[in-house]
């Protein structure tokens, strides 16, 4: 079993050729979220692999980990049920962004060629709400590759993500 306990970050800033990059390991969300995982990988070699990672960061399509014996796999994300929310850009967007946000949800923001959206897993309540905001639904499957929180964006992985001078009265 391969042990993968290094990650090298996404796979177009991390300076590593395609030709070094061994297989590909796609994984829901669900599992991207675990630092600790046995797999299979998808094409190339079908090898049985480990991770054995620091918690906190969620893996992302693209990622790239390598093992302790200098093998490199990238992330994929798995296609899985979602809802795409289709909403006009600008003002009903953040709207639809925030009132979603607010009820500590992961979920996608993005662009295509047919407008801004917003990707979540199903959820009826969740559903509802979008389509209150003025939101069109469509059940789909397609890759889940939410936002990642902003303390995690920032760089940040540990405690709550700020720091300051100043001393706190307790």
């Amino acid at each position: 079993m391969l042990e993968l306990t290094k990650r090298l970050g996404d796979a177009n800033h991390a300076g590593i050729a395609p030709r070094e990059i061994l297989d590909n390991l796609t994984l829901p969300y669900e599992l991207r979220i675990r630092g600790r995982l046995r797999a299979t990988t998808d094409t190339n070699t079908n090898v049985d692999v480990g991770l054995f990672l620091d918690r906190g960061p969620v893996l992302r399509d693209g990622d790239l980990l390598q093992a302790k014996t200098g093998e490199i796999i990238r992330i994929r994300a798995a296609e899985e049920q979602v809802v795409t929310a289709r909403i006009e850009n600008g003002q009903p967007l953040a709207r639809l962004c925030y009132h979603l946000g607010n009820r500590h949800v992961t979920l996608a923001i993005g662009m295509d060629e047919q407008g801004a959206y917003v990707r979540i897993t199903p959820d009826h309540v969740l559903e509802e709400l979008a389509e209150r905001l003025g939101a069109t639904l469509t059940h789909h499957t397609a890759p889940f590759d939410p936002e990642p929180g902003a303390y995690t964006q920032a760089g940040y992985s540990h405690g709550h993500g700020h720091s300051h001078s100043h001393e706190h009265a307790h």
